[in-house]
């Protein structure tokens, strides 16, 4: 896959990133996520719909844009099987969604964990 800049994937819209995602997740069979000094992963609070979330990213890069004022937050690696394995049950059991990929206007694609599974599998047979 051709990897446009990490500006011009963050400027799409939630659906195009969240397609992106997939894809480059699937491709390098690994997501990102953004851990502080503690190795304790980031969760959002949206309060305006009154639910946590933990962001995802298709590379380390797109990350570490992501977190490039917060000094304390790092991308950490999850391996695509370790993220079914593990990340799935543990997220869905905590009751935290995932928001894939936000945007640069602060969009993102807020979904449940199995369905973000259920999208990888189904994508993963084709």
């Amino acid at each position: 896959m051709t990897t446009p800049s990490n500006s011009a994937i963050t400027d799409l819209d939630c659906e195009q990133r969240y397609d992106y995602f997939i894809d480059a997740v699937l491709e390098e069979r690994e997501l990102w996520i953004l851990v502080n000094s503690e190795k304790q992963f980031l969760k959002i609070y949206a309060e305006e719909d009154n639910f946590e979330y933990v962001p995802l990213w298709p590379s380390a890069e797109s990350a570490q844009n992501y977190a490039s004022e917060d000094e304390t937050l790092t991308p950490q690696k999850i391996t695509l099987p370790e993220f079914m394995k593990k990340w799935v049950p543990g997220l869905t059991k905590d009751a935290l969604a995932i928001g894939v990929f936000p945007g640069a206007d602060g969009s993102i694609w807020h979904c449940e964990a199995k369905e973000l599974e259920k999208d990888l599998k189904d994508e993963l047979s084709f």
